[in-house]
């Protein structure tokens, strides 16, 4: 921004894109096309979202010729910024806007999963939310198929809303070739060789399907009589819970029968 500071407003406004795709901190975004940015359809209902809305679109436009002060000036920058993310969220899942972004992509512009079993796979751009100011951008990789905060501060405070929740799925429907195979590497904890805890882990299971069973025969009324060295109580509850099932789907054939007759 300090680079344009002594121009005059037609040197300033002239390369406003360019200065901003190559402004440190917006390597996530493409170029928008400049009939896409002046088709006004494609801007519909922006008005209302943003301050200053047609002095920021005349700013990313390259028309912009209002004599105004550093203050203003500046708020129309900052509101030019935002247009921009909003429209952005929009042309990247346009067929040119996929284009772009798969190019991006493919080059890693966007970073490499974190995970060690991914083996450096591509990142992409995503939202949590499609509404402005909720939650920053995330990075998602198709490979495990999770999600990642930037490593950047400076992208970590992008809004997620100018990528929006629907692109990176939109880009592997478009694309199904560039969809990877899934990762089925896990790590296993070992000591010496010897898998960690893999009985501990078993008997940890065991006791929350135990507890779960007695919660659903407590809500029966039912006295279930379990204890950590009885298995003849077991197979009396597995009894029990079988006639259960057997109940509820009675109840379920008979609610679709007054249903049918109705």
């Amino acid at each position: 921004m300090d680079d344009f500071v002594s121009e005059t407003d037609s040197e300033y406004t002239s390369y406003w894109r360019d200065w901003f795709i190559s402004s440190r901190g917006n390597e996530y975004f493409c170029e928008i096309d400049e009939d896409y940015l002046t088709d006004r359809f494609n801007l519909t209902g922006l008005n209302t979202e943003v301050q200053y809305y047609q002095y920021a679109l005349d700013l990313v436009t390259d028309v912009f010729d209002l004599d105004c002060d550093d203050e203003m000036r500046e708020t129309i920058e900052k509101s030019a910024r935002h247009l921009y993310g909003l429209v952005h969220a929009r042309y990247v899942v346009t067929t040119r806007g996929l284009t772009k972004m798969l190019e991006k992509y493919k080059k890693s512009d966007f970073g490499k999963c974190p995970r060690v079993t991914c083996h450096s796979h591509p990142l992409l751009p995503m939202g949590l939310s499609d509404i402005p100011n909720v939650r920053p951008v995330k990075l998602y990789c198709a490979r495990c198929e999770d999600i990642y905060n930037p490593k950047s501060t400076r992208h970590a405070v992008i809004d997620g809303a100018y990528f929006g929740t629907s692109f990176h799925n939109i880009l592997f429907q478009v694309y199904p070739a560039y969809i990877p195979s899934k990762s089925t590497e896990r790590y296993i904890p070992r000591v010496y060789g010897f898998k960690v805890h893999a009985s501990a882990a078993l008997i940890r299971w065991q006791t929350a399907k135990r507890d779960d069973m007695k919660r659903r025969l407590r809500r029966q009324g039912i006295d279930s009589g379990l204890t950590d060295d009885d298995g003849e109580e077991i197979e009396v509850v597995e009894e029990d819970e079988d006639q259960d099932l057997a109940r509820h789907n009675r109840d379920q054939d008979a609610s679709r029968n007054s249903t049918a007759v109705a």
